[in-house]
This record gives structure tokens, C-alpha cells and sequence, in this order.
């Protein structure tokens, strides 16, 4: 008879350190709040559809803030709705990350003349990424959300070597 081939014969050893294993873990799993605020919020629903298929990459959607760890800004923030944001803001649990989509939530848009719009959501909480025009396509939504995966992997890096 002849040698039988085991693909487990084999030794299957897998060396790394926590830090790039958990930063792999959570840039690959982005569960992001389920809201939106304008029209932002109808190319946001359009990048999560069929055609796009956000899930290969990674990104959920969640309805609860206390299970999401990326919030998408999309659209106008006004004045009354400030205080909402900040709350699931404070609601999410860390790490956490926000993107600010589109020239309402960035800057204020066309609107930022308004007595009753904020001047960007960033004056609000912090913002991770920025993803101009009104409103961004899709395509430019899934560049800033890959940006968003990008920068989670550099995070410990970052903070490691600083602390040497």
C-alpha cells in the first residue's frame, strides 16, 4: 500500500503577536450604526445593498449604538439633532471611529449659512475620516470605510512603537 497524504501530518504553527491579531479582528469586523440624516443616507443605503456587497468586507450594519463601533455621519446635522448624535456617540462602546460623509455633515453644505445647522460635525465629536462631495457615490463611500479598516491596523502599531 501506498504512503496516505495527511494535510494535518504537518505542523500548522501561526506566529504573531495579540496586538496585530486583535487589530486584523476588528478592521475585518466594522459593525456600523444603523442612521442616517439626508440624502447622504440614500448613497449610504445604496453602498450597503446587493450591488456593492459590504459584507465581504467586512462592515454590518447594527441598529443599536451599544453594538456598533462605527458611526457614519450622512448629511445635515442641525442644532436640535446635535445632542441625539452625541448621545449614541457616547453610547457606543471603544474603540470606536466616525466617518463624516458628504458636504452637510463635513462643513455644512449649502445650508451652513443657516442659523440652525452646525458647521461640521467634527465640533461635535471627533472625526476619523472625511468623505467630501454632495453626496459621494457609493464607490467613494467604500474608499473611505477602507481608509476606516486602514487606519484601525496602523492604531497599535502606532501606539507601540511610541512607547519605546
Amino acid at each position: 500500500m501506498g504512503l496516505i497524504h495527511n494535510r494535518f501530518s504537518k505542523p500548522n504553527i501561526l506566529t504573531t503577536s495579540y496586538d496585530l491579531l486583535f487589530d486584523w479582528a476588528r478592521s475585518n469586523s466594522l459593525w456600523w450604526l444603523m442612521m442616517g440624516l439626508a440624502c447622504c443616507a440614500i448613497e449610504q443605503m445604496s453602498t450597503g445593498g446587493s450591488h456593492y456587497d459590504l459584507d465581504r468586507f467586512g462592515f454590518y450594519f447594527r441598529p443599536s449604538p451599544r453594538q456598533a463601533d462605527l458611526m457614519i455621519v450622512s448629511g445635515t446635522v442641525t442644532t436640535k439633532m446635535a445632542p441625539v448624535l452625541r448621545k449614541l456617540y457616547d453610547q457606543m462602546a471603544e474603540p470606536k471611529w466616525v466617518v463624516a460623509m458628504g458636504s452637510c455633515a463635513i462643513m455644512g453644505g449649502p445650508f451652513r449659512d443657516s442659523y440652525s445647522v452646525v458647521k461640521g460635525v467634527d465640533l461635535i465629536m471627533p472625526v476619523d475620516v472625511y468623505i467630501p462631495v454632495c453626496p459621494p457615490r457609493p464607490e467613494a463611500l467604500l474608499h473611505g470605510l477602507m481608509t476606516v479598516q486602514q487606519k484601525i491596523k496602523r492604531e497599535t502599531v502606532v501606539v507601540r512603537n511610541a512607547d519605546r
